[in-house]
């Protein structure tokens, strides 16, 4: 008895693109959000462009979470 369903991803390209995007978005953002942190003190011009490419990646990413989580894949196994 299995608390969690396994998931070992999808078999659909275009699935697997999405989903790749998505967590490369969210992980890209964040990392550009925390150099504008570090760039603020210096340049705070420069900072606010890199604070804003890294919030809005961030904000795309999850929105593409929601998107994902309602697409079907076409290929689901039956689960036991």
């Amino acid at each position: 008895m299995g608390f969690f369903k396994k998931y070992n991803g999808t078999t659909d390209t275009k699935l697997l693109r999405l989903e790749r995007l998505t967590w490369g978005l969210i992980y890209g953002g964040l990392i550009v959000t925390v150099l504008g942190f570090f760039i603020q003190r210096t340049q705070a011009q420069d900072a606010t462009g890199w604070l804003g490419a890294g919030g809005m990646a961030v904000v795309s990413g999850i929105v593409l979470i929601y998107i994902r989580s309602r697409l079907q894949d076409d290929n689901q196994e039956i689960l036991k």
